[in-house]
């Protein structure tokens, strides 16, 4: 695969333009085509690691961890972020410019200008250059929306039993949670499984574990056009939580899993759930909280939110006193999946 800079003429680059995961959908192309123009979210575009940066590490289209040395070009998109525990970062108003330098925000290949981060060590965080947005050979800019997944004219609901894991904040064990629950489930004889991460940042390393614990079927925001579902308070997110749902709801399935990334107040997750309440008013929820006033102050923001908490698991279940603490307060059944609990909560049901 080859860069041509359309208007500076044939840039032969040596090594093909690596593609972070963010991008996965985006059709093989035996060419790359850019233009210099603005690159707005969604938008397929092509970066250059400088050639004074230390290496970094992203999430190829594959989901392998995809390294990149100083002087390499790669394919990601502008995007926006707001994590508790990473990084914050956005798209400029006007978009990215050509030849500006910007900031890596997730391991998928967002990209975007920088607000602030954690200190926490982060193996993707460094300045590139942006260079254009990729065009097909009609020069049409490519984004993720003309490759999202096709929705149905007329969905239909086939009436899955839904398991909804929501978190505290991030890393608190909401993938662990999909995890058990999917093992429990194929326990169980359920085959036939639909897992959808409705909310955060993409990550397609999380949705083919999803895959590998029994899922038939995968999605995540990208698969609806979007690399991420930041900005909180976006306008338009309940349409593209709308299709999403309509899209995962009409496949026949056994049961439905579906993790919100983040917490629950970020992401654009109270729009999800108010979409998700329009279709469905019995849901099985699991909250996953790091200690016990964490676990009773997410329960009583999902009271308000119409929902009912019928699990707690994280790490306010790591030890006896935890989850005793955690289930005294809460007055939920409490959990804890990390040591391999919840296999067999659907044995007796």
């Amino acid at each position: 695969m080859t860069v041509i800079d359309v208007e500076s003429g044939f840039v032969p680059v040596g090594v093909p333009p690596k593609k972070a995961s963010a991008l996965r959908r985006l059709a093989r192309l035996d060419s790359v085509r850019y233009v210099a123009t603005a690159g707005f979210e969604g938008r397929a575009c092509v970066f250059e690691l400088p050639g004074e940066s230390a290496p970094i590490v992203l999430e190829s289209d594959s989901g392998r961890a995809m390294s990149l040395a100083p002087g390499d070009f790669f394919l990601g998109t502008p995007g926006h972020r707001e994590s508790t525990r990473w990084v914050v970062g956005c798209v400029p108003a006007g978009g990215l410019l050509p030849g500006s330098n910007y900031w890596v925000l997730s391991e998928s290949g967002v990209v975007g200008e920088l607000i602030g981060e954690s200190p926490l060590e982060k193996g993707h965080l460094a300045r590139v250059k942006y260079l254009g947005a990729v065009v097909n050979d009609d020069g049409l800019v490519l984004n993720l929306e003309q490759f999202a997944a096709k929705i149905s004219d007329k969905p239909v609901n086939f009436g899955a039993p839904i398991f909804l894991v929501l978190g505290t904040s991030a890393e608190v064990g909401k993938t662990t949670a999909v995890l058990t629950i999917l093992r429990a489930l194929r326990r169980k004889g359920y085959r036939a499984i639909t897992a959808f991460k409705a909310t955060g940042t993409s990550s397609l390393t999380e949705i083919l574990k999803y895959q590998d614990y029994g899922a038939a079927n995968v999605f995540d925001c990208v698969d609806f056009g979007l690399p991420t579902t930041y900005p909180s308070g976006r306008a338009g997110i309940d349409i593209i939580f709308d299709r999403a749902l309509d899209t995962v709801l009409s496949i026949a399935s056994d049961a439905v899993l579906v993790e919100c990334g983040g917490d629950i107040l970020g992401a654009n997750v109270p729009v999800f759930l108010e979409c998700l309440k329009r279709r469905r008013t019995e849901v099985k929820v699991i909250l996953a909280a790091a200690d016990a006033l964490g676990a009773l102050g997410g329960k009583g923001v999902l009271e308000k939110l119409g929902l009912s908490v019928n699990l707690i698991t994280g790490p306010c279940t790591d030890t006896p006193t935890l989850q005793q603490r955690t289930q005294a307060l809460c007055g939920v059944p409490a959990l804890n999946m990390a040591r391999g609990g919840g296999e067999d909560i659907f044995d007796e049901s």
